[in-house]
Order: structure tokens, then sequence, then C-alpha cells
């Protein structure tokens, strides 16, 4: 373990060098809240306006929080050479127990957005004993067939790199209306990470294979997530639909499908207030956060749908409920939360 915590780490994995980012120390055996970011971006990029909300200083304080940058996308990361052979995305998630054992970490609970959601679905179907909990955000299930390989090719021959990633990112609607959101994330995508080693990523993600998930009962010896999930995605975002199939996936028991009004393709930077009530409620049905310290949405939520916990209580099996923005529904279904 590491005499200083706080700050910036190259941990060594059996795939290269990983560059991790810790904020705070571990809490007694509470599991450390791992990030993963979307490809095109870092981990400041995508998660610093999530993180660096009010509200959010409430969970932060609970948890030691890691940070994954996924090889050569840090900011001032150093060119890979030629022939360097990017990592798959198995190998990806293969990389992250050197983290957890570098750290001393005995669990996580996982936040992943986009690419960064794959890489932690593929390492909670191999490892589930390391996961308690995941918060998937714009996850795509699926792996890429020949239509989209080759119209992701004709996309890379007629528009730059940034303007391919940025059409990952964000809405056509987004897109169109040039929002500045849009246009300051261009400019970032193309000045903070490293193009060729973009280039690499990108490539990877656009190779990945189908997570073969099926939701238990549907066929024999199914394979899904066992750890409580919460999916994200924003209503206007492009991986809309992909979201919708990968909660069709999943076990409704311990599934929460939020879908974010006015969000579109970044949930987390543009909605950081709704999402990080939304994420306390999460970790106070996994028994971590105490409900005095839950604010308005979720406290309004709690006495109807969980019974109160301490923090370093029992963890109950998460309660699950079928719920919309006009009111709750029947329990024993996939939460699904419009707000």
């Amino acid at each position: 373990m590491p005499e200083c915590w706080d700050g910036e780490h190259d941990i060594e994995t059996p795939y290269g060098m990983l560059h991790v980012v810790i904020r705070g120390t571990p809490k007694g055996n509470r599991p450390a809240i791992l990030t993963y970011h979307d490809v095109g971006l870092n981990h400041k990029l995508c998660f610093n306006t999530f993180f660096n909300y009010e509200d959010m200083q409430e969970i932060t304080k609970h948890f030691v929080v890691c940070h994954v940058d996924a090889p050569g996308q840090q900011v001032g990361a150093s060119q890979f050479p030629q022939g360097y052979q990017y990592p798959t995305m198995e190998q990806l998630a293969a990389m992250l127990p050197s983290v957890m054992q570098h750290f001393g970490f005995q669990s996580i609970i996982g936040i992943g957005v986009g690419a960064g959601a794959y890489v932690f679905a593929k390492f909670a179907l191999i490892f589930p004993e390391l996961v308690e909990g995941m918060v998937l955000i714009n996850i795509d299930p699926n792996g890429k067939g020949w239509i989209d390989w080759a119209a992701s090719k004709l996309s890379g021959l007629t528009s730059s790199l940034p303007e391919t990633v940025l059409s990952h990112l964000f809405s056509q609607e987004e897109l169109m209306n040039n929002t500045e959101l849009v246009q300051n994330y261009r400019q970032q995508i193309s000045s903070c990470v490293n193009q060729s080693n973009l280039q690499l990523f990108w490539n990877m993600y656009n190779s990945r294979r189908d997570l073969e998930m099926s939701r238990p009962g549907t066929v024999p010896n199914a394979k899904t997530l066992r750890a409580p999930v919460m999916l994200v995605v924003g209503d206007n975002a492009p991986a809309e639909d992909s979201v919708v199939e990968c909660n069709s996936k999943l076990d409704p028991t311990n599934t929460t499908f939020l879908k974010m009004a006015d969000s579109g393709g970044l949930p987390q930077v543009t909605q950081p207030g709704k999402l990080t009530e939304a994420f306390k409620y999460f970790l106070q049905g996994m028994g971590y956060m105490p409900s005095a310290s839950m604010t308005r949405l979720a406290r309004s939520r709690t006495a109807s749908l969980t019974s109160a916990s301490s923090v370093d209580g029992a963890r109950p099996r998460p309660c699950t409920q079928s719920e919309s923005s006009d009111g709750i529904g029947q329990i024993n279904h996939t939460m699904e939360v419009s707000c």
C-alpha cells in the first residue's frame, strides 16, 4: 500500500501501466469507488463536474475514490510507440485487480461511462466477488457488427477523430445545436487527450465483443451481473437504445434503470445534481448511506421504499421498484425512474 494516498499513481499491471488518481483514504472495510471514463475522455473530462458537485461531497467523505484513466488517455500522456498493441477491452478489465491489490481494496463500487461502463461490466462478469455495485452510464452491451464497423470506418475517413468521438458522446440534436458544452468538449478532446493514443482506444472499443449476458430464467445457465446495478442514460442520448437493451439482460431484482430528462449524452455533466441524488439512493439501498445523509429526492423516497440502515451496517438485499416521475409502482420490478 502507498504511504501517501491522495494524488496520482502509476500502477504496473499484466497489460501495461495504468494511471490512477486517488481522492481520500480507505474507510474501514467499505468498498472503494472506482471510476472509468468513456472513450475520448479521461477521468477529469468525464467526472470532474460530477465529483466536484457540492452534494457529492456528502458521499465521498464516506469512501475512498479511485479514478482510473485508460492507458495513454490521461492529461500529458506520452504517445505510445509505433506498433504498440493497445489492450483489448477484456484486458482493460483484467488490469483492475492490480489496482485493487496495490491499494489493498477488498471490493469496489464502479461508476463507468460508455467504454468505461463496458469495462466494469466485463470486470464484474470475470471477478464477481470483487464488485459490490455498479453505476453504468451509456453502456452498450453489444459488439460491433460488420455494418457498424463499415460505418465507423467511413466516418473515420470523412470526419476528424474528435468529430467522430463527439458523435459517440452527444446526440445529433446536441451536435446540431452546437451547444457551448459540445464546443467545450470538442476543444478539450483535441487538446487534452493524445490523439494517437485516443485512436488506439477508439479502435479497440469499436472491436469489442458482445458481453453475452442473459436475464436469469430466459436461457439455461444464464450469465449476468450479480451485483446491484444502476443503469443511467439521458432521454436524448445516442446510447439510449443500447441501455434499454442492457436492462433487458439484467436481473430485475437488483437493477435500477434511470432515464434522465433533459440530460443529453453526458448526464453526469449536465445533470450532476439529479445523478448524485440517485447515487445516494442506490448506496442507501446497499446499506452504506444513513438516511440522515439523504437529501430531498432520496429522502422523499426512503420512507416508502427502504428502511434506514447504518453506514457500516450489514448490507440488505436491495429492494427494487418500478417507478416513474408520477409516483411509485409495484415492488419486484426493475425500478425505472424518469427525472
